[in-house]
């Protein structure tokens, strides 16, 4: 990001702070604070360790600083301003889930914010239908760049330590599944892992199911653990009809089976996959930490231009992103574009050529924070 560049986002950034509705955390008095600026060089970081005692003094800050990026910390401090972060006397944190695109797929920008959003509507079907926390305990926010944060703050869980957590996060993301329990008999309706595995194993099946049997014989024995002159692939064929029928209908399904093991290796790719699709896919790191920092909702992302959008579990389903975290408007701004690209925002698709383009103001703000366009010559003057 050139000069002109740089100071033309800095600007749009300061005239939100002055004029937007700013939300802090709760007990803010608790929390370390983080920022990055515009005008910091590629050394520097985060500006951290700070802290604010009340709501007025954090907003006098933002309105007069106008960061890049704006963090506080999930968890709970005696004295959160301290330097190092044994002086800080940790006292709890929040429980934080981060789903981010950028793990999970590459691809146009709005394919990727539709991918993470399904990802997040699984991990919400596991918080409140499995896991029991109620929707009055979660808030979301939309991260601003490529995701979205799912904070869970309730007082019996504050002081959870790394391993606590980490074992949650697994079960969200379906880490150390025993495939004895998951295909071990139950009683209908089979729920929450033993029917995601099973559900998994039967479509797994299922393609085999619909190939001309030579076909599916092929491709069996090309699975680890079977080999070419193996007669296993035509006894599974066989019995693929009863495989399914029974994982369908909850009946046990024996894992050291010589029919089954090869089929659930943890060598089959393919199977894996599928079972992978089943998991909520957050980032494990961000849950395990306990002393984590995460983007203020309300705040602007540095990478984008769009606003950290705070969400309650009701609001999320319908919540479009690239019209509702959108703070800046449709002015017109003269861009010079690094690449062709196309790109969907506030419910219009603009196709955009390598070099000189007049786009929306919103439209030349992403760009330009995503380091893909730079402020033509043309509007230097202008925004000088």
């Amino acid at each position: 990001m050139n000069h002109a560049t740089r100071e033309f986002v800095r600007q749009r950034f300061m005239k939100y702070y002055r004029s937007g509705t700013l939300i802090t955390p709760p007990s803010l008095e608790q929390r370390e604070w983080g920022f990055i600026f515009f005008d910091d060089s590629p050394d520097v970081r985060m500006r951290r360790h700070m802290a604010f005692g009340t709501p007025d003094e954090v907003m006098t800050y933002l309105r007069s600083m106008a960061p890049c990026h704006v963090y506080y910390s999930t968890a709970y401090y005696a004295l959160p301003a301290a330097s190092t972060m044994n002086d800080k006397v940790w006292s709890g944190a929040d429980l934080i889930f981060d789903l981010d695109a950028d793990h999970i797929m590459r691809g146009p920008y709005d394919v990727m914010l539709a991918r993470v959003k399904t990802e997040t509507e699984k991990l919400l079907a596991m918080l409140t239908d499995e896991l029991g926390f109620a929707e009055k305990d979660i808030s979301l926010a939309f991260s601003g760049g490529r995701g979205y944060h799912v904070h869970v703050r309730r007082l019996d869980i504050r002081e959870w330590q790394s391993q606590e957590r980490r074992e949650l996060i697994d079960y969200v993301c379906g880490i150390g599944i025993d495939p004895a329990v998951m295909l071990q008999g139950h009683p209908a309706p089979v729920t929450g892992w033993r029917r995601r595995y099973r559900e998994a194993l039967a479509e797994y099946l299922e393609q085999y199911r619909q190939l001309p049997p030579e076909d599916a014989r092929k491709l069996l024995q090309d699975l680890p653990g079977i080999g070419r002159k193996s007669q296993l692939p035509k006894k599974i064929i066989a019995n693929l009809d009863d495989i399914i029928g029974a994982l369908h209908a909850g009946r046990r399904v024996s894992p050291d089976d010589r029919l089954i093991a090869p089929l659930i290796s943890p060598e089959n790719t393919e199977f894996l996959r599928l079972l992978r699709e089943k998991a909520a896919l957050a980032d494990e790191p961000v849950t395990t930490d306990t002393k984590r920092l995460i983007r203020m909702p309300t705040s602007l992302h540095g990478g984008s231009g769009f606003r950290v959008t705070p969400l309650s579990v009701s609001e999320f389903a319908a919540f479009d992103p690239l019209q509702e975290a959108v703070v800046f408007g449709d002015n017109d701004v003269r861009i010079d574009a690094a690449m062709p690209l196309s790109m969907p925002i506030l419910e219009n698709r603009y196709t955009l050529t390598k070099g000189e383009n007049t786009v929306p103001e919103a439209l030349a703000v992403f760009l330009c924070c995503r380091g893909i366009a730079e402020l033509a010559e043309a509007e230097v003057g202008r925004h000088a």
